[in-house]
C-alpha cells in the first residue's frame, strides 16, 4: 500500500554536500522523527539516513539483500524490516522474493531521478483520484466577500497521501474521516479523531458547506471544545492546502464601530478628526453624524454600515487601520468552488515534487562526481 507524508522543506543550501542531500529526503518525506541519539551529528547516525546514503541511493543497480543490510548497519531485522517497510510504503524502493532466502530491496527505475520520477506520479494520480471527495461533499454557494483580501502567511505544506481502501464493516471511521487521517488532516497519531464524529471531521465538513469564514469563537460554540485545540486543527487544515486564514472583512463595519467607540473615549473628538482618519476618509457631513452619535453614546453597529455606504472597502480598511482596530481572522475552504481547492492542492504539490526532481539531479551528480 502507498503511504507517504510530505513535507515541504527549502533546497538545501550546499550541492556539494551529500549528507544534506540525503536528510533533505528524508525530511521531506518524513521518514524519520527528529528526536533522540540519532538524530546527534545532523541525523547522519540515523540507520534510515546510512541505509540511503551508503546503498540504496550510493549504489542503485544493486539489490540489496535484508540480511546482509541489517548485519552491515548493525540493526535486528525487526528495526531493519520497520525502516524498509516505511521506504517501499512511500514508493521508493521495491523489493523482490526472487531465488532463496531474504528479500532483496532496491532503488525504483534503478536511478535516484527516475525513482522520484515514479514516486511523483503516484503521488499526482491519487491525490487526484481521492480529491474527488471534496467534489462530492462541497456545500458553498456565495463565498466571495465584499473585500477579498488574500491570505499572506500560507504556511509549508505538510500533506499525507495514501492509497483508497474500503472502510472495514466494524470501523468507527467514516468515509471522511478516513479520507482525513490519509491526508494527514488529523495529526500524525489521530487517535479519537479518526471517529466518525471527531472534532476535526465536524470542523471539516462545516467549512465544506459554509460561505463566510469560520471565527475560532464560531468553531467553537459549533463543537463545543476549547479554541486552543481548534486552533491546531485549523492550522493543520491549513498545511494541507485545503484550508486558508483570511480578514473576516464581512466583520468590518463591527471592527469599525468597536474602534470608534474605543478611540473616542480614549483620545476624543480631535484626535478622531486629525489622526483617527476621520477628515481623510470621511465627508464632514459623515463626521458630524458619527460624531454627535458618539458624544452621545449612541452609536450601533447598523448607524456605522450605513454611514460606510458609499466608501470604497479599502478606504474603510484604511480608516479602520487608523484608528488602531484590527479584523479578526476566519478559516474557509481555499478556493470559491471544489476545483479551485483542488488546484491548490495540486499546485503546492507540484512544487514540492520540482523541489525532489532537483535534489535527486544535484545527489546524482554528487555521487558520480565521486566515483
Amino acid at each position: 500500500m502507498f503511504r507517504v507524508r510530505i513535507q515541504e522543506v527549502a533546497l538545501p543550501t550546499s550541492e556539494r554536500d551529500r549528507d544534506s542531500l540525503v536528510s533533505w529526503f528524508i525530511d521531506s518525506l518524513s521518514l524519520v522523527r527528529k528526536k533522540g541519539e540519532e538524530m546527534a551529528d545532523g541525523g547522519k547516525a540515523n540507520p534510515v539516513h546510512r541505509l540511503l546514503r551508503d546503498y540504496i541511493f550510493a549504489q542503485p543497480e544493486i539489490g540489496w539483500d535484508a540480511q546482509m543490510l541489517a548485519d552491515e548497519l548493525a540493526l535486528t531485522p525487526a528495526s531493519l524490516n520497520h525502516h524498509l517497510t516505511r521506504l517501499v510504503q512511500a514508493g521508493i524502493i521495491g523489493y523482490t522474493n526472487e531465488g532463496k532466502g531474504w528479500r532483496r530491496y532496491y532503488l525504483r527505475g534503478g536511478t535516484i531521478t527516475n525513482a522520484i520520477e515514479l514516486f511523483s506520479l503516484q503521488c499526482k494520480t491519487i491525490v487526484s483520484q481521492r480529491l474527488k471527495l471534496i467534489e462530492k461533499m462541497w456545500g458553498r454557494e456565495n463565498p466571495r466577500l465584499i473585500l477579498e483580501l488574500p491570505e499572506n502567511d500560507s504556511p509549508s505544506l505538510s500533506l499525507g497521501i495514501a492509497d483508497h481502501r474500503p472502510l472495514m464493516s466494524d470501523s468507527e471511521e467514516s468515509i471522511l474521516s478516513q479520507w482525513m487521517g490519509d491526508f494527514g488532516l488529523l495529526g500524525e497519531r489521530p487517535g479519537k479523531e479518526i471517529k466518525a464524529d471527531s472534532v476535526s471531521a465536524r470542523l471539516f465538513e462545516l467549512l465544506l458547506t459554509r460561505d463566510a469564514p469560520l471565527s475560532l469563537d464560531e468553531a467553537a460554540e459549533h463543537v463545543g471544545v476549547q479554541k486552543a485545540r481548534i486552533g491546531r486543527i485549523l492550522e493543520r487544515f491549513r498545511s494541507s492546502s485545503m484550508v486558508e486564514r483570511i480578514p473576516r472583512t464581512d466583520r468590518l463595519a463591527i471592527a469599525l464601530w468597536t474602534a470608534m467607540t474605543t478611540q473616542y473615549q480614549r483620545r476624543g473628538e480631535d484626535w478622531m478628526l486629525k489622526k483617527g482618519g476621520f477628515q481623510r476618509i470621511l465627508n464632514t457631513k459623515k463626521q458630524s453624524s458619527i460624531l454627535m452619535k458618539l458624544k452621545k453614546g449612541k452609536l450601533t453597529i447598523e448607524q456605522v454600515e450605513s454611514e460606510m455606504k458609499g466608501i470604497e472597502p479599502k478606504q474603510q480598511m484604511l480608516l479602520l487601520n487608523l484608528l488602531g482596530g484590527r479584523l479578526p481572522l476566519g478559516h474557509r475552504m481555499s478556493g470559491e468552488d471544489s476545483s479551485q481547492t483542488i488546484r491548490k492542492v495540486q499546485d503546492q504539490l507540484d512544487r514540492v515534487l520540482r523541489r525532489m526532481r532537483r535534489v535527486a539531479e544535484m545527489l546524482e551528480s554528487n555521487l558520480s562526481e565521486s566515483e
